[in-house]
């Protein structure tokens, strides 16, 4: 928490003054207890002491005081808000080794599944569009508010040869800018890969071209290390280059994943989602602690009634 206007805070010191002022009052009332009688006597003839309810409304009332001088210094804190609007362009490997088991029944099915609900969990006025790639990239579903155009693009999607990483990048770039050019909203790419990058335009190459655009990257290393794919009857180990993709999410200032089961995935995606959709703000939240305030002084004057008969 900061404040819009901190020099009010030296009001504290006053609070503080009364704090003590207090503290001394009641020092001095043990020095004038009745002396006349023993304090089995007392006992019999005097009422019962409230106890701590004699200090209560006191400490409510100095409360009070105490958050109402905050609120005049105008409190600024950093809330979560949900976006208003924003452009997404999820990127898709669909390179051959997508089609492999180690992620029951295969990557590429729950890897189509798990993007089709993460784009339908997206605010609807969400601009989300689609890229595929393999040995080039394709801006398959363009970014806009039609999200079924994009789910109907997920699972549309075919296999291919190669993994171009850095041109999925560079692809997702190009659809960001057609969108709103004057006043484009907030972006972010991400992007989904079990492999390595095998053709196209480096990843560090791409990864400086995101972060000149202010686009961050977040990346998804999917599949288990031991992975395989079949092709022409060889058994291909198919890992992710979870160094490559982190260090292109760390560079562009986006999230890196790793997801090696259909639960994983979804729960990545999930996770992208709130971060996606929502954005933490400045806000001045004076009202909500004068509330806070009032709240302490009313408490202060409704115990001290209910007990003494009278206002704190």
């Amino acid at each position: 928490m900061r404040f819009e206007q901190p020099l009010w805070l030296w009001l504290l010191v006053l609070v503080a003054a009364l704090v003590a002022a207090y503290l001394i009052a009641q020092r001095r009332r043990t020095k004038y207890v009745i002396r006349f009688a023993t304090l089995p006597m007392l006992e019999k003839v005097a009422p019962k002491r409230p106890g701590w309810r004699r200090h209560a409304p006191a400490a409510a009332f100095l409360a009070a005081l105490t958050v109402l001088t905050i609120a005049i210094a105008r409190p600024v804190a950093d809330i979560r808000v949900p976006r208003e609007r924003a452009t997404v362009l999820v990127a898709m490997d669909v390179s051959n080794s997508m089609a492999a088991t180690d992620v029951a029944p295969n990557r590429f099915e729950v890897a189509q599944a798990a993007a089709v609900q993460f784009v339908q969990d997206l605010p609807e006025k969400f601009n989300v569009g689609l890229v595929s790639f393999a040995r080039t990239a394709t801006v398959v579903a363009a970014p806009s508010t039609n999200h079924q155009a994009t789910v109907d693009a997920i699972n549309s999607l075919q296999l291919s040869n190669s993994t171009a990483i850095g041109d999925a990048v560079l692809t997702s770039l190009q659809a960001v800018r057609t969108i709103d050019p004057d006043d484009p909203p907030p972006s972010r790419i991400v992007l989904l890969s079990d492999g390595g990058n095998t053709s196209g335009s480096p990843v560090d190459e791409a990864a400086q071209a995101a972060v000149q655009a202010g686009v961050p990257v977040s990346t998804i290393a999917y599949g288990t290390p031991e992975g395989t794919v079949n092709i022409d009857g060889r058994e291909i180990p198919v890992p992710a280059d979870t160094q490559a993709l982190e260090r292109l999410a760390d560079t562009t200032k986006g999230s890196f994943y790793e997801a090696e089961s259909d639960e994983q995935l979804r729960d990545v995606y999930s996770d992208l989602q709130s971060s996606i959709g929502w954005t933490t703000e400045p806000r001045e939240i004076t009202n909500l602690v004068a509330g806070i305030a009032l709240a302490a002084a009313l408490l202060a004057a409704l115990a001290s009634l209910l007990w003494f008969s009278r206002l704190p």
